[in-house]
């Protein structure tokens, strides 16, 4: 007999052992996020862990979601199933094909599309869409079950919004978990609505963690160890030269600081609380024992068009799918096998593009 226990969030059976909790940490990157979905999807369907802490921005923020709320629903063939059916309906939400060219690393907006583009940003969201109508908000309703994600039985969760008013971070955890908090989490304030909360702004997680890795930390019911899932390159074959390849440089440094500075600190406090001779409590021994891995999608996403993060066409959301189910399925022929002994790249390593 095999049964899914919502309260241990664990498949448990008297021939199967207990999995080794992890807990994952998800990039954004808007369309890009699709990797993530395809690197759940192998995780998910090997059952070799057991999901207990998530962190994700924006794109992060939702796959997040959408895996807390499968594994809360049905364990890990629905959270397969609810990231199949969102993606897919995202993919089917803009006739794509009408507004593009290329295809695979030639992939881009036809002319049309990219004069429309330059147009919309002469105009600020209000002005374009003054009723706010935003497609996620009805994707999300009808996808995720958030009251749900409020319970002790989700995974535990940390979404990355930025507060505009200060520029700080916000994380919405289990508790504050609504629509209202992954809008926020998604909000590029050229495109989309500020979304207020609790009569506060707040704009895309990327501009203050894009993850956050604290909370993970922070959190005594997350695990050990932590997967990295990265989107964004770390390095850069060369420097940009249009004024368009300019703007999507800036960007990414933009989202990627401070991910790079939080890793940065994070080495330090853990190389100071691993040198401490006395014995280890709370945080500090959470911060000593933590162990870091990676499935890093730059090698597929590098070689993309920045554009292409606003491409939802179905045919390049499934391609990035299976990139990132390879991905995955890469990982845990080899570097899985190290959860619960040793990390399988360090906090500097991710900082400076290794592992």
């Amino acid at each position: 007999m095999v049964a899914w226990h919502a309260s241990g969030m664990n498949w448990t059976s008297p021939l199967r052992p207990r999995r080794p909790p992890l807990n994952l940490a998800l990039q954004g990157g808007g369309a890009h996020g699709a990797f993530t979905w395809g690197v759940l999807d192998a995780l998910l369907e090997a059952e070799r862990f057991e999901i207990v802490g998530i962190s994700g921005t924006s794109a992060g923020a939702i796959n997040g979601v959408l895996l807390a709320h499968g594994l809360v629903q049905g364990g890990p063939p629905a959270a397969r199933a609810a990231l199949e059916q969102f993606w897919s309906a995202v993919g089917a939400k803009v006739p794509f094909e009408w507004l593009t060219v290329g295809e695979d690393d030639t992939l881009g907006f036809n002319p049309l599309a990219r004069l429309m583009m330059r147009l919309a940003k002469l105009f600020a969201p209000h002005e374009l869409n003054p009723l706010g109508h935003n497609p996620l908000r009805e994707l999300l309703n009808e996808h995720v079950d958030f009251a749900a994600l409020r319970g002790d039985a989700a995974p535990r969760l940390a979404i990355a919004a930025t507060h505009v008013d200060s520029g700080r971070l916000r994380i919405f955890d289990n508790a504050a978990m609504d629509i209202d908090a992954v809008l926020a989490s998604t909000c590029l304030p050229t495109l989309h609505h500020t979304v207020v909360v609790d009569g506060e702004a707040y704009w895309d997680g990327g501009y203050s963690a894009n993850p956050a890795l604290m909370p993970l930390l922070a959190e005594p019911r997350c695990a050990h160890d932590t997967l990295v899932v990265l989107l964004t390159p770390r390095h850069y074959a060369q420097a940009p030269h249009s004024a368009a390849e300019i703007a999507e440089r800036a960007m990414d440094i933009a989202f990627q600081a401070p991910f790079l500075r939080e890793l940065e600190l994070l080495d330090t406090l853990q190389a100071q609380a691993r040198e401490r001779w006395w014995p280890r409590l709370g945080q500090d021994r959470r911060m000593a024992n933590a162990r870091w891995h990676l499935v890093d999608g730059a090698p597929t996403l590098a070689t993309l068009r920045g554009e292409t993060r606003l491409i939802a066409h179905l045919p390049f959301l499934q391609r990035l799918r299976d990139a990132g189910r390879l991905a995955a399925q890469a990982w845990l022929a080899d570097a899985a096998e190290h959860v619960g002994t040793r990390g399988g790249v360090t906090l500097r390593g991710l900082a400076e593009g290794q592992g």
